[in-house]
Formats: structure tokens, sequence, C-alpha cells
């Protein structure tokens, strides 16, 4: 008797793990909920083969059931194959159902390769539907003038489902305007053009087809703010004169230089001089010496030699009152 109950209880154990093993390769409820609503599965060929491609069968047969309420026509095999690939079956799914509401005409290929391509399908779709704004940071130019202007502007933008694959983000669009507004303001003649008119800069920025080659098709551009800076025009000038100035201080300083040199060298050259006179005053007395030794000078020579100088002397000093009184004169 124990032995047959414990056979029962094993069988029982057998009979549920063999049902819990069915019901999961074979969900019958998600089969029963595909059948009433459109969509034609095989037990063995589709749920059960789904989980042997290690694809699970509820993401796959709610999108299809999904589409086939919605009016799409999805194959399974496309489903399974994008879910394989890393996709995202339900947002691809919802994407093609608002664009088919919207009319914007994306296919299943697309839309699989823009999400696969690393971008929110569905995203990208809701911006073609409702048009998003983006606002650049603070955008600073000058005009001719040299007054310094700050623009901020704001860029309405959808998605370009033709160009969204491969195509340039909203970083691209941001230094493109940026880049128009500051050429822009600086081909203006003056500031005042510019404050008159903002809107000169929004039409030019857009005439340049900006949007080109990026995922996004721009709408409009609106100057949102537009404020006055420094005057960048007088600040260069201030800042030349300041160089103009050191640089006409460092030459001055350079010719200073270059006098106190030459006067130096000057100096050096007579004090030069005056050695070599003095070095020859003093070869006199040697040479009057060896004068008087050799006979070729006598002592009748030299008393008259010394009158002379005596004579010399006494003009000179009768001569310097005279100069004086000149030199007092002229002052």
């Amino acid at each position: 008797m124990e032995a047959i109950t414990g056979l029962s209880i094993v069988v029982i154990i057998a009979i549920i793990l063999f049902l819990i093993i069915f019901f999961y390769f074979v969900p019958i409820g998600l089969y029963i909920t595909a059948f009433f609503s459109g969509v034609k599965l095989k037990i063995f060929r589709d749920l059960i083969g789904m989980r042997l491609r290690k694809v699970p069968p509820v993401v796959i047969v709610r999108s299809m059931i999904t589409a086939t309420k919605a009016g799409i026509k999805v194959e399974q095999g496309k489903l399974e194959a994008h879910y394989l690939a890393g996709g995202n079956v339900v947002k691809v799914i919802n994407a093609l159902i608002s664009a088919d509401k919207a009319n914007l005409g994306l296919t299943f290929e697309r839309a699989t390769a823009i999400d696969l391509a690393g971008r929110d399908v569905l995203d990208a779709v809701k911006m073609s539907v409702l048009p998003k704004v983006i606002e650049t940071p603070m955008v600073a130019a000058v005009a001719k003038d040299g007054i310094q202007l700050k623009a901020i502007a704001r860029i309405t933008v959808r998605t370009n489902i033709e160009r969204l694959v491969g195509g340039a983000t909203e970083a691209t669009i941001l230094a493109r305007v940026g880049e128009g507004i500051v050429s822009t303001i600086g081909s203006s003649d003056s500031h005042k053009h510019v404050l008159e008119n903002p809107d000169r800069i929004s039409k030019s920025v857009l005439s340049k087809g900006l949007d080109s080659g990026t995922a996004f098709e721009i709408l409009s551009i609106d100057i949102a703010d537009v404020d006055v800076g420094v005057n960048i025009g007088a600040k260069l000038q201030t800042d030349q004169a300041e160089a103009d100035l050191k640089i006409a201080r460092a030459k001055a300083e350079e010719r200073r230089a270059a006098a106190v040199a030459l006067e130096q060298e000057m100096i050096a050259e007579v004090a030069k001089q005056r050695a070599k006179v003095v070095e020859a005053e003093a070869e006199i007395p040697k040479a009057m010496s060896e004068a008087f030794r050799s006979g070729n000078l006598g002592v009748m020579d030299y008393y008259k030699l010394k009158n002379v100088q005596a004579d010399t002397d006494m003009r000179s000093s009768i001569a310097k009152p005279e100069e004086k009184k000149d030199k007092n004169a002229n002052g």
C-alpha cells in the first residue's frame, strides 16, 4: 500500500512537471488570444519553434496582434529576425502604427533600420508629427561698427524620416545656426540695424539651408533675445594704443642705452688719449737729459726754451680774464 502511495506521488509530480513544461512551450492562452484577434499561428511550428529559437512568443505574438488590429500586416519571421538582431519590436510596431495614422509612409524595413541604428524610432515619429523646439546657447558676434551683440535663437525642427539613418544630430543644427547668427551680425554695418530688425537674422540663417545632411527639417528660426555687449572696437583700439606706447617706450629705452654706451666709450677713449699724453710728457725729461748728454741741447738753448714757455704762460694768463668776460657777456 505504501509502495502504491509512493508511486502515485511520483506520477502526480511527473504529470505536474509535464504540464508545466508543456504550457511553457505551448502558451495555450496566447494561442487563443491570437486566434480570436485574427492572427493565425500554428502551435508546433510557431509557438514551440519560437521557444526553441530563444524568442519570447509573448513579445512577437502581442506585437502581431497590435499591428493586425491597427490594419498593418507584418510577418512573424521579420519580427523574430529583428528581435534576434537586438531590436525593440514593441517600439517598431508602435512607430509603424503612429506613422500610418499620420500618413508618413514609414515602412517596416526603414523602421527597423532606424531602431537598429540606435535611434528611438517612436520618438522620431512623434517628432515628425509634433515638431520640437530647441534653443541655442547665447551666441556673441561683433557688427562692423565694433559693438558686440549677444543673441539667443529658438529653432523649430521636425524629424526627417528619410534622412534619420546617417543624418546629423541636433548638435549640428545648433552649430550651424550659431555660425549663421555670427555671420549675419558680422556683416551688418551697424548693430542698430540688427536691433531694429532682429528678424533679418532668422531670415538670413533660414535661407542658407542649414538642415542639409541632418536628420531634421528646420521649420522656423526665431530670435528670442538680443542684448548689446561691450564695445569691442574701442577695446581693440585701446589695446593697440597701449601696445604702441609700450613699443615706443622700449625703443626710447634702447636709444638711451645706446647713447649711454657711446658716452662711456668716448670717456674711455679720452682717458686712453690722456694716458698717452701723460706718458709722452714723462718722456720729455728723459729726452732732454739725453740731449744734454749727447750735446744736441745746450744750456743757453734750454734757457731760451724756458723763456719762451714762460712768455707763453704769461700770455695765456693775460688772455683768460678776457675770455671770462666774454662768457659772462654772452650768458
